[in-house]
């Protein structure tokens, strides 16, 4: 992850980015996670080196372990915690079940999905919010891509954008892509959609882009991937809702979808007065077809 610091609006999540990140931890930083994980209660009374004590690691490894979350040192690991634990405890993703009643899956997907929006917004950065959307405020283009369920996410973003009147490109074959991007300028957006963050074309294509002096952007699970680690500018929903149905990309999707309408609302707050006349000019020529 790049060394932005995870500072929002309400300082929680930080259970979240811990379950997380922790298979993607090295040994000592998983240890002392775990330990945190297992009493967080006690652990945000410790100091850093009580907790380095207690989880048999050390002080050292409580700095490193917030440096991998992307946090500006122990004590905002410990506000967010405190915040997590002063709220309603979740039930936790719930997957569906052979034969389950239609009822139960209504409310097993509805409680799935607010808490894959809730988690994502609390793992969203705001300094990296703003980057992104100064990001798409000035490009002269904006190129989305994704393979399979996350090209529909860009589909999505280039069809608000267009409502807005700025030029965006939403591609899913990968080698239409690599062709619209070999002729991209510098400062244009080159933004790759990728759930696990690992998927190959991604990080080929953002490679690509990264030459022709592109600004990179990204929106992947929460942690350090491989297209992560190579774009300038990472959004990150919560990873923790998809279980046996991972897939059919339920709540991932959603969360998705949640974080486009953050980012594009964002941009036409910045642009209010242009962005309302351009969304009036839009509904007027859709209305147009539809006359008789």
């Amino acid at each position: 992850m790049k060394d932005h610091h995870y500072r929002s609006s309400s300082l929680s999540g930080g259970l979240i980015m811990l379950k997380e990140i922790l298979d993607k931890l090295p040994p000592s930083e998983r240890k002392m996670a775990l330990y945190i994980l297992d009493h967080p209660n006690d652990s945000i009374r410790y100091t850093a080196n009580e907790l380095g004590k207690l989880s048999q690691t050390s002080s050292a490894a409580v700095i490193r372990l917030c440096k991998s979350l992307g946090l500006s040192g122990f004590q905002e690991l410990k506000l967010r915690i405190a915040s997590d634990l002063q709220k309603s405890t979740d039930v936790g993703c719930r997957d569906i079940e052979p034969n389950e009643s239609h009822e139960s899956i209504v409310r097993k997907m509805t409680s799935n999905n607010l808490q894959a929006i809730k988690e994502t917004s609390e793992i969203l950065n705001d300094e990296v919010l703003r980057d992104a959307v100064a990001a798409i405020q000035n490009a002269g283009t904006i190129h989305l891509f994704g393979v399979g369920a996350s090209g529909v996410i860009a589909q999505d973003a280039q069809q608000k954008l267009m409502r807005i009147n700025k030029s965006a490109v939403a591609l899913t074959d990968m080698h239409m892509v690599a062709m619209n991007i070999a002729n991209v300028k510098q400062g244009d957006v080159v933004f790759g959609i990728s759930f696990s963050g690992e998927t190959e074309e991604v990080v080929k294509i953002l490679e690509l882009a990264k030459h022709r002096r592109a600004i990179t952007m990204s929106l992947t699970s929460y942690g350090t991937t491989p297209v992560s680690k190579i774009a300038d500018i990472n959004l990150y929903i919560s990873a923790s809702q998809e279980a046996v149905f991972r897939s059919a990309a339920t709540s991932s999707r959603l969360a998705q979808l949640h974080l486009i309408d953050i980012l594009f609302m964002c941009v036409v707050t910045n642009q209010y007065e242009d962005s309302v006349r351009r969304l009036d000019e839009a509904r007027i020529a859709v209305n147009f077809l539809k006359q008789t």
